[in-house]
């Protein structure tokens, strides 16, 4: 039987055909890391810069944490940037050992108008630094971060992401979940692009840029996903976001449904933002150059498209169940038996992730509530696209306060305690 909105109903199946096909096949991608040669030798220098607002609760760990990375001192600085504060996070980052520049703007407020800022500063420096680092107040890095973006720079790699892991995994079931969330895209999406060569996405902290990319380019990013921003804006040069598994910083996980649902519902507002700008360059520049990793990015950029397109779909299927009104080709397309399998496959890949990570046996227990934080974004996404044209930025209060010793391996742990009873910077 034909149907008049065989017409649209039609495509939106080929869509989501495709779109789920894709995600599955990419994801097999990310279950292993790719064998690497790596330069051990520092030679790049860093400017590792920090953003912070209010963070005067965590921002005293992460730059003791700083000072004693598996990296010489004099080839990299520390500078945070305490942006429109009004507690002692300028004062304590200052007495912890960093080049603290404070700001104050609340016309220009969100962290892409303070780093914009705080690059013009650094590069009106007489020192030039190499490449450019960025954390989040709230994170801990691994000692030997600036050694794998060391190796990357060395290998000419010019944007470049690193392993966003959590530092409180285990607090709630919101952490839990939000952790794995992370766990899982970075092994089948961001590790499974890189090892295919496809360009990933810059995760807002972890992230390394080089300086002559800054310079040559600007930052300009000052949307809610500055980040994402950056990402599109260095695809269009030419220049991709390369994955580095094994530079690895922790994050703090939101404790609350709330915060959770605040922080995903800003990331869904900017995701809108810039897909809105950046695709249709995306899309004609792929064409003419006929370049995948461009086309790829627009599928990025589509995802929550695809996301509200397939919600409708399925809601529109309970409808057919007892009215149908359009022809049905998904299964004349795909198999059942596929479908099964892709059904089954997005529960196999997180736990397949957490048995490759060693994931603590609370993480286990969270991922009972994993499918319910995933379905959480479909509101969320909707709410995103209805205030997408809002860029009023919202900040998370971080508050889980843990030194960097906490989340070092034993060995590590052991390595830096002798250091310290010596009397001398860990490794440097």
């Amino acid at each position: 039987m034909n149907y008049i909105l065989d017409y649209i109903m039609v495509p939106i199946q080929l869509i989501i055909v495709f779109f789920t096909v894709y995600y599955f096949v990419i994801a097999f991608f990310g279950m292993w890391k790719r064998k690497e040669e790596k330069i051990l030798i520092p030679q790049k220098t860093f400017a590792v810069v920090v953003a912070a607002h209010n963070e005067e609760q965590v921002i005293g760990q992460l730059v003791e944490n700083l000072h004693v990375l598996n990296y010489p001192n004099e080839l990299y600085d520390i500078f945070v940037v305490a942006d429109n504060c009004n507690d002692k996070t300028a004062q304590i980052a200052r007495n912890a050992g960093a080049n603290v520049h404070e700001r104050f703007n609340l016309e220009e407020r969100g962290k892409g108008f303070a780093m914009e800022w705080m690059f013009a500063k650094l590069f009106r420096l007489e020192r030039k630094y190499d490449g450019v680092v960025i954390f989040d107040a709230d994170n801990l890095v691994h000692p030997e971060f600036l050694l794998e973006m060391n190796n990357r720079l060395c290998k000419g790699e010019r944007v470049i992401q690193g392993y966003l892991d959590a530092k409180n995994p285990n607090d709630t079931w919101i952490a839990g979940t939000f952790a794995i969330s992370f766990w899982v895209v970075n092994h089948i999406w961001h590790l499974a692009k890189y090892n295919i060569g496809l360009s990933s996405v810059l995760g807002g902290t972890g992230m390394c840029i080089a300086s002559e990319v800054l310079e040559e380019h600007g930052w300009g990013a000052t949307c809610l996903t500055e980040d994402m921003e950056f990402t599109m804006k260095a695809l269009l040069k030419g220049i991709p976001t390369t994955w580095a598994h094994d530079a690895i910083v922790y994050d703090e996980k939101p404790l609350t449904f709330k915060q959770a649902w605040n922080q995903r519902k800003r990331w869904a507002q900017g995701h809108f933002d810039v897909a809105g700008r950046y695709i249709p360059q995306l899309l004609v520049e792929g064409i003419k150059q006929q370049n995948v990793r461009l086309l790829d990015g627009i599928i990025h950029l589509i995802q929550p498209y695809f996301l509200i397109l397939s919600t409708l779909f399925i809601l529109s299927n309970y409808v057919y169940h007892y009215v149908p009104f359009y022809t049905n080709i998904l299964y004349m397309i795909l198999p059942i038996e596929v479908w099964t399998a892709i059904a089954i496959g997005q529960y196999i890949f997180p736990v397949i992730v957490l048995a490759k990570i060693r994931a603590s046996w609370k993480c286990w227990l969270y991922l009972i509530m994993y499918p319910i934080f995933i379905y959480s974004w479909i509101p969320i996404t909707f709410l995103g696209f209805i205030h997408r044209n809002e860029r009023v930025w919202s900040h998370t209060q971080h508050t889980r306060s843990m030194s960097y010793k906490d989340m070092l391996l034993p060995d590590t742990r052991e390595e830096f305690a002798k250091e310290e009873l010596l009397g001398k910077q860990a490794v440097k």
